[in-house]
Order: C-alpha cells, then sequence, then structure tokens
C-alpha cells in the first residue's frame, strides 16, 4: 500500500517538473520571438513587375531586353516648346522607327498619345508626352478630334500589306516579334486573320485619307518604302519640315545607328497568308489611297 502511494507522489512530480519544463521554455520562445523583427511576406505579384508585359491576343508576354541604345546626344525635351506637331501613321506603319531616327538625329524627345510599357522602358521616355516639348506625338487617331491638338503633321504611310502584316505580328510577338504560322490558320471555319485584313484594310484607308482630306495644318506625307530605299534624303526632309536645325555631327552619328533594336527582321515563311481575294482588295484601296496621295498632297508641305 506504502509502496503504490510512493510511486503515485513520485509521478506525479515528474509530471509536474514536466509541464513547468514546456511552459518555462514556451515563455523564452515567444519572449524571443517578439524581440525579432516581423519578416514581411512574400509579395509574389508587384504591379511594378507588370509594367514590362503587354496583354496580346497571347497573354502575358516576354518584356523586350533592357534598352541599350547607344544615344548620339543625351535626350531632352524641347525649350521653349512650341505647337504640337503629329506623327500620324496607320499601326504597323514604321512610326517607332522614325521616332529613333527623329531622337538620334536631334537629341530631342518624341512624344506620344499612348503609353506603352515596353517603349517607355526602352528609348522613349517621354511616352504619353502630348504637348509641345517634344519634337513630335505618336498618333494611330483619325477623326475631328485626334487631329485638333496639332499644328502641323507628318503623315507616315506603308503599303497595307506590310502594315497589315507588322501590326499582326505586333499584337502576337511585339514590337520585334512574329506571329506563328499557327496565328493564319483557319479555327473551326472562320479565320481570325482573314477578317482582321479586312477590317484593319478600311482602318488603313480611312487614317491617311482622313488625314489627308480633313487636317487642316501642313502635312508632310512619307512613304515608309521611300524612307528605306533613301533614308538620308527623307529624314532631312522631315527635319526641314520640322523647323529643326539640322547638325550634321548628330546627323551623320543617326545615319551610323540607324538600324535601332526597333525594325522587324525580315523572317520568311513558308506561304502566303494573302489569299487572292485578298489581294484584289487590298489592290483596289491601295491604288484608290494612293492616287489621292498623290493628286491632293505632295512630298513637302501642301
Amino acid at each position: 500500500m506504502h509502496v503504490n502511494r510512493f510511486r503515485f507522489w513520485i509521478l506525479s512530480l515528474l509530471l509536474f517538473l514536466y509541464l513547468a519544463g514546456v511552459l518555462i521554455i514556451s515563455a523564452i520562445t515567444l519572449q524571443d520571438s517578439k524581440n525579432k523583427p516581423t519578416k514581411p511576406k512574400p509579395q509574389y505579384l508587384q504591379v511594378s513587375k507588370l509594367k514590362h508585359y503587354e496583354l496580346n491576343f497571347s497573354g502575358f508576354k516576354s518584356p523586350l531586353p533592357k534598352s541599350k541604345i547607344n544615344w548620339c546626344k543625351e535626350l531632352k525635351y524641347l525649350v521653349p516648346p512650341r505647337p504640337p506637331v503629329a506623327l500620324a501613321s496607320f499601326p504597323g506603319s514604321g512610326n517607332t522607327w522614325v521616332r529613333y531616327l527623329l531622337q538620334q538625329s536631334t537629341g530631342i524627345l518624341t512624344g506620344s498619345i499612348y503609353r506603352d510599357y515596353s517603349l517607355l522602358k526602352n528609348g522613349f521616355p517621354a511616352e504619353n508626352v502630348v504637348n509641345g516639348s517634344v519634337l513630335l506625338v505618336k498618333t494611330h487617331e483619325f477623326g475631328q478630334n485626334a487631329k485638333k491638338l496639332y499644328s502641323k503633321a507628318i503623315l507616315l504611310v506603308r503599303s497595307p500589306t506590310a502594315a497589315i502584316q507588322a501590326e499582326f505580328n505586333r499584337q502576337s510577338g511585339g514590337h520585334v516579334g512574329f506571329a506563328s504560322p499557327l496565328r493564319y490558320k483557319r479555327s473551326k471555319g472562320k479565320s481570325d486573320w482573314e477578317q482582321f485584313v479586312y477590317d484593319k484594310l478600311q482602318a488603313w484607308k480611312q487614317t491617311n485619307l482622313d488625314w489627308l482630306y480633313n487636317f487642316t495644318g501642313p502635312t508632310h506625307v512619307i512613304f515608309y518604302e521611300h524612307l528605306v530605299d533613301n533614308l538620308e534624303n527623307n529624314l532631312r526632309s522631315m527635319l526641314n519640315f520640322l523647323e529643326h536645325p539640322i547638325s550634321e555631327e548628330l546627323f551623320n552619328c543617326a545615319m551610323e545607328r540607324k538600324e535601332g533594336i526597333y525594325r522587324r527582321k525580315k523572317r520568311a515563311i513558308v506561304f502566303d497568308p494573302f489569299s487572292s481575294k485578298m489581294k484584289e482588295k487590298i489592290k483596289e484601296e491601295q491604288e484608290r489611297v494612293y492616287e489621292a496621295i498623290y493628286n491632293f498632297a505632295s512630298p513637302t508641305k501642301r
């Protein structure tokens, strides 16, 4: 009887000591955790990172490489500012390349009515600046409200076949990427590409004719193909139209660095994406617009 009672008290004492030890250790751990700085929760999705991406048909895509543009002169704003000038074009007509050439040959920033984060981070810090502090302002818009801000305009025209395909590539692969060949194929009996061609062809015609006929300020028409074939003369003509003094040192530097990072490299595809029906319609609209340009405008001022 006494032995059992003795064992009971021994076990009770051991249990008490065990529980006391647990409580002491817990108290010490809690105190240490209070003294340590709180570790911030990881931010898995930050808004600043999203700015490096564009959302297009194919969803998020990789950002352009960090700008490695070697500018001929540090870029700056116009001082004093002057009435805004438009650089108007249908998308895919080489607008970004023209902005690059003008920035290289003048050292003056160009603006845009858009806020393209890939361009903002890669050579065009005046994206979304729409006033006379920039050399000119990029726009793809047309209509009465689209033109009323500007005192004069450069209208950049590219053949509809090349411009439409360039815009299709941009929407699929970014400023220098390409659309996958699968994007041109039919899906469930319908072709997104075919509809894209007809819709954009009408937009191409409306953009060029609206700026040609309805803009009341001086207009300088530049054909993209002529710019490629004779860059020096056409770049000089744009600078003269902008009434910006030409620095031969900067101009020669711009000619040496004419390619930049925003001209899409040519890539052959193994099939012709334009059907005979598309080509017929494109030819009809192209002839109509080019005839209007040749009859109504000149490569200088009208």
